[in-house]
């Protein structure tokens, strides 16, 4: 089962970056026991850019 912050973290990247819920997908498949590092394999698979990783980072602070 999915964490709330987690839940909330996708919400955040589907909502306001538009991210597609088939890239959030492909990133939590490869690391499902490592939720924490979403945002970085979301950008290591080159799924979102480097200005809007530091705008999850900035969200991650304040959630």
């Amino acid at each position: 089962m999915k964490s709330t912050r987690l839940l909330l973290l996708i919400g955040f990247l589907q909502d306001e970056l538009a991210i597609p819920s088939a890239s959030i997908d492909l990133a939590v498949r490869h690391h499902p026991d490592t939720p924490n590092l979403l945002p970085m394999i979301l950008w290591q698979y080159g799924l979102i850019t480097l200005k809007q990783l530091d705008r999850i980072f900035d969200w991650l602070e304040t959630a």
